[in-house]
């Protein structure tokens, strides 16, 4: 049986990685890297992400996901919060660390291979004098010692501040080792069977495709296939070429599918993929119906936070039956719907959602701004979202997160946008806030009223962000104001704001 391993189609044999796995493990001992510590991956799509996660489990360590379009300030931030003993990662991501003065933790470097080079357009890859982390590893020996409990990834999410707060699963001795859940989780998420090719292209720093690798990778009969970068025709290729069965997708990359000449849609049999699952932002009906005609009835839709884990599931069938709706609970978890007290609402009436789902454990945020005593009912939690059961106990979402932006699968918020914007000398007034897109679910708008006889284009707010903010939270469209709603009590209406973008969505997400 093949349960190796695969980066745009380059193989590395099962064996080896966990070979190479357990050598990283002696290399991060040897950098004091212990029980309980944590060490920041900046990687982009790599095999090397899930090396590091073997190595994390046999020392007992969690692994910090950092999105690598984010600036070195914004980087360093999340590693103080963390307390990251070490970061790895491709060697011209860690160039812009080595350049900060504020880093004093080891910097791992491990060079771009030529293939990420290519699809990103780096002309060049010099290592300089960072230290080449596969040296490292070639020259070690394997850790002797059996893996310990699993302690996972830390995620960062911004808070109502901005502030990043990391999500980090709590240590429970009297529950079963989440590793080994983690393979019941692959059933019943990904129903994935022995022989299955697992493939994404998503990107592995966000918690959902980072996860479902990991739910392959422990299955030890899975073979797991990434691509550092999406591309809607080799996609179809590999899925051909591999006889790939499951895949995680997301409506943008459905939408630059559909987009594809039909004679190159018909050119690849896709005949072999019978599981597709989707997280994340609203998928829209046309989109889903376009991709079960195409694909037939495989596409699977899941409801999840990174606090608490995959909550729902819903296959093709079931949403033709309950258009609109997320799924139902997974088994041995429950949903409560709330209202501002706390009450228990009937079937059909829209309050806060809180779940229980024990099989993923509990979590705490890394800093005080992440506090979650307003979140937890009993043992039910809630990330904010509004939503509502039908009678059958299926899950209908009709808000997310207050001011949340969810743009192609990413979780932005408002806050830290605003608060560079006012910086900028023609700016009175700011406010930013998500409006429907086709490809991304939602875009970035930037409302601003500014200050007598200025004018200010797109471009210009850009340039003002870059190297404060990541790009991939620049607004993409500016609306001009003669004045912004705002409440006598300095609130600004954002749904004002919101309201002429959203009149005609589909889903008020």
């Amino acid at each position: 049986m093949n349960n190796n391993l695969y980066l745009d189609g380059q193989v590395l044999e099962r064996a080896e990685f966990e070979n190479r796995g357990k050598k990283l493990a002696t290399v991060l001992q040897g950098l004091g890297v212990g029980e309980d510590d944590a060490i920041a991956v900046l990687l982009r799509n790599d095999v090397a992400y899930l090396e590091i996660i073997i190595a994390c489990r046999y020392i007992g360590a969690h692994y910090v996901v950092v999105n690598w379009h984010a600036t070195a300030n914004e980087i360093v931030q999340i590693l103080r919060d963390s307390g990251a003993k070490a970061v790895i990662g491709h060697s011209d991501l860690t160039a812009k660390l080595t350049e900060s003065e504020e880093m004093d933790i080891p910097i791992l470097a491990i060079t771009t291979p030529a293939n990420i080079l290519a699809n990103y357009n780096i002309g060049s890859n010099s290592l300089g004098n960072q230290v080449e982390l596969n040296e490292l590893i070639d020259s070690a020996q394997p850790i002797e010692s059996p893996p310990l409990r699993y302690r996972g990834m830390i995620a960062y999410t911004s808070g109502s501040t901005g502030r990043p707060k990391g999500i980090r699963r709590a240590l429970d001795p009297d529950r079963p080792d989440s590793y080994e859940t983690y393979k019941a989780l692959a059933s019943a998420v990904l129903k994935l069977t022995p022989g299955d090719r697992f493939y994404t292209a998503a990107p592995l720093y966000h918690s959902a495709p980072n996860a479902l690798s990991l739910f392959s990778l422990v299955t030890e009969y899975t073979e797991i296939h990434i691509a550092s970068k999406f591309d809607p025709e080799q996609f179809l290729a590999d899925v051909e070429k591999y006889g790939i069965t499951h895949c995680y997708i997301v409506p943008t990359m459905m939408v630059r599918l559909l987009k594809l000449p039909d004679e190159i849609k018909a050119k690849y049999d896709t005949s072999s993929l019978r599981y597709g699952i989707s997280t994340g932002s609203a998928w829209p009906s046309d989109v889903k119906n376009a991709m079960i005609d195409w694909f037939g009835s495989i596409f699977y839709e899941s409801y999840g936070a990174s606090e608490i884990g995959f909550m729902t599931l819903i296959s093709s069938e079931e949403s033709i039956q309950k258009p609109g709706s997320v799924g139902k609970i997974l088994e041995g978890g429950s949903i409560k719907i709330l209202d501002d007290e706390n009450n228990e609402l009937a079937a059909g009436e829209a309050g806060l959602i809180f779940v229980d789902l024990p099989q993923f454990g509990d979590f705490i945020y890394s800093n005080t701004e992440g506090d979650i005593k307003g979140q937890r009912y009993g043992s039910h939690i809630t990330v904010g979202d509004i939503g509502y059961l039908d009678e059958d106990g299926y899950l209908f979402i009709s808000d997310r997160k207050k001011d949340m932006i969810i743009s192609g699968g990413a979780n932005i918020f408002p806050t830290e946008i605003e608060a560079a914007m006012i910086k900028m000398p023609q700016i009175l007034d700011c406010a930013v806030f998500g409006a429907p897109h086709s490809e991304y679910g939602e875009q970035i708008v930037a409302a601003v009223e500014l200050k007598k006889d200025e004018s200010l284009k797109l471009e210009e707010i850009h340039r003002f962000l870059d190297e404060q903010i990541a790009r991939f939270k620049f607004p993409r469209k500016l609306d001009v104001h003669e004045r912004l709603p705002r409440e006598d009590s300095g609130k600004i209406f954002k749904q004002r704001l919101r309201e002429p973008y959203w009149r005609d969505a589909e889903k008020n997400v």
